[in-house]
């Protein structure tokens, strides 16, 4: 006997821009210096995919990147105060929970209602999510980013 799981899922991508939203205000709300690296290192994710992320996240004006030896990442006040549900619709983008229509059509698609069902279940997945900020989600808690050592020379910041 073989049981199914099935599950509502944010795409790592989703998940790594809110991990770096969420250590952005982490970060911010203690006065550290902020970049791609300490934010891959505290999310367990490569350089590569933080900064994908990250230029989505300054896409929708909710990160501001600042490049050079003094560079980093920061919230803007947009960032802080947007709601969760809203920031995840934009980074999921307008996918259907199942694929009905791929290669291989579903053969039950003319008549089946689970397609409708999905879909109002992800909305109210979202709205849920649309009663919370960034901020709200870090409110009175530390999180790793913090916790990174940077030791200063007359260079600039090391790690």
């Amino acid at each position: 006997m073989f049981t199914t799981v099935s599950r509502m899922q944010l795409t790592r991508f989703t998940d790594l821009g809110l991990r770096t939203m969420m250590l952005l205000a982490s970060g911010d709300a203690k006065d550290r210096r902020v970049t791609i690296r300490t934010v891959a290192t505290a999310a367990g994710a490569s350089e590569h995919h933080i900064a994908k992320a990250v230029a989505r996240l300054v896409d929708l004006d909710m990160v501001y990147a600042r490049r050079g030896r003094i560079g980093g990442l920061s919230l803007t006040d947009a960032g802080r105060t947007v709601s969760v549900g809203w920031l995840v619709r934009r980074l999921e983008g307008d996918r259907e929970v199942i694929e009905c229509e791929g290669i291989t059509p579903c053969p039950l698609l003319a008549g089946c209602r689970l397609r409708r069902a999905l879909a109002d279940a992800k909305e109210a997945f979202y709205r849920e999510l649309d009663h919370h900020t960034v901020d709200d989600l870090v409110k009175d808690a530390t999180l790793p980013i913090v916790r990174l050592q940077l030791h200063t020379t007359d260079e600039g910041i090391t790690r």
